[in-house]
């Protein structure tokens, strides 16, 4: 049994991890969610005052909204945070996030503004 080779959907059980590993996972998981969404803020607060809808329309709040997304991986380079593991999965939570967040800000800074 020990010489067969495992079927190619069989995959290699995963390593236990210690508690202090899930730890340092879940703060991981923490500071990417809290830059996420300080990032929607802050490019939702700049979209309400540098892309007034009205004149330009909305395309040039939505390209503030990518440069936040883009500009995490700097964020995560200056805090010096891991970075390069995460994968597809992780970069669309990323982006919902700050997608989320840049919304609700900017549309209560406007709805404040007309209101």
């Amino acid at each position: 049994m020990t010489g067969e080779a495992k079927p190619e959907g069989e995959k290699a059980p995963k390593k236990k991890l210690t508690r202090a590993e899930k730890q340092a996972q879940h703060m991981d998981r923490l500071k990417r969610t809290g830059i996420a969404c300080g990032m929607g803020i802050l490019v939702g607060v700049l979209s309400f005052f540098y892309a007034d809808p009205v004149k330009m329309g909305p395309a040039f709040g939505i390209l503030f909204l990518l440069a936040g997304i883009v500009f995490q991986k700097y964020v995560f380079l200056a805090l010096r945070m891991e970075y390069l593991g995460l994968k597809a999965k992780d970069w669309l939570y990323q982006g919902f996030m700050t997608f989320s967040l840049w919304f609700i800000s900017w549309t209560i800074l406007l709805s404040a503004h007309t209101g």
